[in-house]
């Protein structure tokens, strides 16, 4: 006998059933949505687990700069600052973020360089710029001249440097008045080229160019045929002093052709020589060697150098170049 009692046939169960989970399941969904859409408006939605990717969908992150050490009081009316050279030796044992640490600590802002030390440029201009360390002179071989200036000036731009040089002209020893006249159109080349990039190309001396000759000497020939709209010198006073010349009488002698120098002593018991060559511990802390550093300073001021760029090349360069600056704070002149 069948009951008078309403009820469900199967087909219908399972149709509201279906029905029934296909709600939820829209529900859950547009629920979820809901849920990210306001977490999302307050800033929650940043707190949660998706924080990373948010994150790396958005900008780069800044690179916290390290805070740069007050810059070095001005000598003889220009900026001094630091050739890199000088911690060479630093730079393959400690790395270079723990060199670069020590030259911010030493109060230098301005520096002279070329190499990235195995870093790629941007890299090593990333480190650079946290420690507030400005490339001022960017140097290159004489061969890069020659052969691949224009990257060199690409390069050089892109480190923010005001002046582009090379320190050394291969040759066969002794220097030949044929090498100085040769090197002269490299330079006047690479002067032009620098010129129309917006800077400005140098020539560092480095003693072989005092080979005496009827008219003077190979510097007197270089000085003659490079361009001086085009060519600039550095004078390294270390190396001037070790090829037997007085470098506070070449500053005033030509005081428009030099625009940088490097501060640089010579031992005193030291015996100069025209091979542009010396060993490492001949170069010692400023003012206690051959060089008359006030009548250097002095002629110096008077020429209008603007930039001098400590060059220590003995071992002990870390521990020498505090010194060094310590000398020229106290100097009078």
């Amino acid at each position: 006998m069948r009951s008078n009692v309403f009820r469900l046939e199967d087909y219908e169960v399972m149709t509201i059933f279906r029905l029934t989970r296909e709600v939820m399941q829209t529900s859950v969904g547009m629920g979820v949505v809901l849920v990210l859409v306001l977490f999302w408006g307050t800033g929650t939605f940043e707190r949660t687990a998706a924080k990373p990717i948010v994150r790396a969908m958005a900008a780069p992150v800044k690179v916290e700069t390290v805070q740069a050490a007050p810059t070095l009081p001005r000598v003889a009316g220009g900026q001094v600052g630091l050739q890199l050279y000088s911690l060479r030796h630093e730079f393959e044992r400690d790395g270079v973020t723990k060199t670069l640490d020590r030259i911010q600590a030493m109060g230098f802002r301005y520096i002279e360089g070329g190499g990235t030390y195995g870093l790629t440029p941007q890299t090593y201009k990333a480190e650079l710029d946290r420690r507030g360390l400005q490339m001022v002179s960017y140097m290159t071989s004489y061969d890069n001249l020659r052969f691949r200036l224009s990257d060199h000036i690409a390069s050089a731009k892109f480190y923010g440097a005001q002046y582009l040089g090379t320190a050394w002209i291969p040759h066969e020893a002794p220097f030949s008045e044929a090498k100085a006249r040769e090197a002269a159109l490299v330079f006047n080349q690479a002067g032009a080229a620098c010129k129309a990039a917006g800077i400005k190309f140098f020539y560092h001396i480095h003693g072989f160019e005092f080979q005496p000759t009827a008219q003077g000497t190979l510097f007197d020939l270089l000085l003659k045929e490079c361009k001086p709209a085009l060519v600039n010198f550095e004078l390294d006073v270390f190396w001037a002093t070790h090829g037997g010349q007085d470098a506070a009488q070449m500053l005033r002698q030509h005081p428009s052709r030099f625009l940088l120098t490097h501060l640089k002593d010579l031992r005193k018991d030291v015996k100069g020589d025209l091979t542009g060559k010396a060993p490492d511990d001949t170069s010692v802390v400023l003012g206690t060697g051959k060089v008359n550093w006030p009548d250097v300073l002095r002629a110096a001021k008077r020429a209008g150098i603007k930039w001098h760029f400590i060059e220590a090349e003995e071992l002990e360069a870390a521990e020498n170049i505090p010194q060094s600056l310590a000398y020229l704070k106290m100097l009078k002149f």
